[in-house]
């Protein structure tokens, strides 16, 4: 087990902070400050517990320094979100950074630069590591969407150290774990998405954790076509339909039922105004391609739904991008964001799509927890051991 940020004493302490700033931005302009305003809840408690606060993140994908994935652009949004000046360091290391750092007062925040612009970082260089911890008294991991990769601020530094999780990555424990470690069962999963292929390690995982496995996206085109089903000119990975199989042949195994849709939404094309009809998955014209579960599909998803006490939720149902394809996925959103205001249902939900597609039916606020994690969110759900997580439950 991790410590807390509650069993630090920061006091006067220089606290090193692996938060995750790597925000969507265009132009040098944030255009998403999720990430920002999540991380600033821990940044703000251990200013106010006057500590000395060092905040350590990457941007990007430089290889070495470049201006165009420097930080500094970071440091108004985040002075924002924290409500006092952010001190900047050009640099995540050297003596300058050092002696800058030596120069805070209690209570202030400091934002190094990328630590990507060092090649050390991503090798996980015990080097490059010590010269980070040199720099702090104490380490805090903020940044559960690092946390499945070993880097050096993200896995060396818990080894070097006295650690703790932060509020953002103790929240997001917290939420995982009831929804797959201790939930309150029945317990559903909706797994949407495109491939497969994908997500297979996912697939593997939860029939052996849930009572219900919804399946929908064009994964669900895969299965279908592994039960004989035509799906004409639908994205369908043909040839891994006996993986398919195997799949709903574990199920059965584990007590799993596995949904699939019962009716589902054509067109001759993804795009706007395209014509739509729907028609049972049974009928599926060769000339047309399956773009969202239709309405007896939703229907059949909501009644098994309604008798479960958590749901997890990682990715949409349809082409959520352009309407109507989006309705599935809505619709269903909607529903368990009601269940969950009502507090019947907890509700997980993370990916880059479903954020965005829970997002776009302005339910996200309105679930137990969504996760921002990508990566590491379906890392955790795939049962796999996240080296940044081991390491805080390590210690130093």
């Amino acid at each position: 087990m991790f410590r807390t940020l509650d069993q630090l004493n920061v006091r006067g302490k220089r606290v090193l902070v692996r938060a995750d700033l790597n925000v969507p931005a265009k132009d040098g302009v944030v255009t998403d400050d999720s990430r920002i305003e999540r991380s600033a809840a821990t940044l703000c408690d251990l200013a106010r517990r006057g500590a000395r606060v060092i905040v350590m993140s990457h941007f990007g994908r430089p290889k070495g320094v470049d201006a165009a994935f420097s930080m500094h652009f970071l440091v108004g949004p985040l002075s924002k979100a924290v409500g006092q000046n952010v001190v900047w360091a050009e640099d995540c290391i050297g003596r300058d950074t050092a002696r800058l750092i030596g120069s805070l007062r209690d209570g202030e925040i400091c934002l190094l630069e990328n630590v990507r612009f060092h090649a050390e970082e991503e090798a996980n260089d015990p080097a490059f590591a010590r010269e980070l911890a040199a720099l702090g008294d104490l380490y805090v991991n903020d940044a559960f969407s690092c946390a499945h990769r070993a880097h050096a601020s993200t896995e060396a530094l818990a080894h070097l150290l006295p650690s703790a999780a932060g509020l953002l990555m103790q929240a997001e424990l917290d939420a995982l774990s009831k929804a797959l470690e201790k939930p309150e069962k029945p317990v559903a999963a909706i797994v949407g998405g495109s491939k497969v292929s994908t997500k297979l390690d996912l697939l593997g995982n939860l029939v052996a954790k849930v009572d219900y496995l919804i399946i929908g996206g064009g994964m669900a085109n895969t299965f279908l076509f592994a039960q004989g089903k035509s799906v004409g000119k639908s994205l369908c990975e043909h040839d891994l339909a006996d993986t398919a199989r195997d799949i709903l042949e574990k199920a059965r195994a584990a007590h799993c039922h596995i949904v699939l849709p019962v009716d589902v939404v054509v067109a001759d094309r993804f795009g706007e105004n395209a014509a739509t009809q729907v028609v049972s998955v049974d009928d599926v014209p060769d000339d047309l391609m399956i773009l969202d579960a239709g309405p007896a599909s939703v229907e059949a998803i909501i009644d098994r739904l309604g008798g479960c006490k958590t749901l997890v939720w990682n990715g949409p149902l349809g082409a959520f991008e352009i309407e109507p394809f989006d309705k599935a996925t809505n619709d269903i959103a909607i529903w368990a964001a009601e269940r969950t205001q009502q507090g019947r249902l907890l509700t997980v939900a993370g990916g880059g799509d479903t954020v965005s597609a829970l997002s776009k039916a302005g339910v996200e606020a309105k679930f137990s927890y969504v996760s921002l994690a990508g990566g590491a969110f379906l890392e955790w759900l795939e049962g796999k051991e996240l080296p940044g997580i081991v390491a805080l439950s390590q210690g130093a």
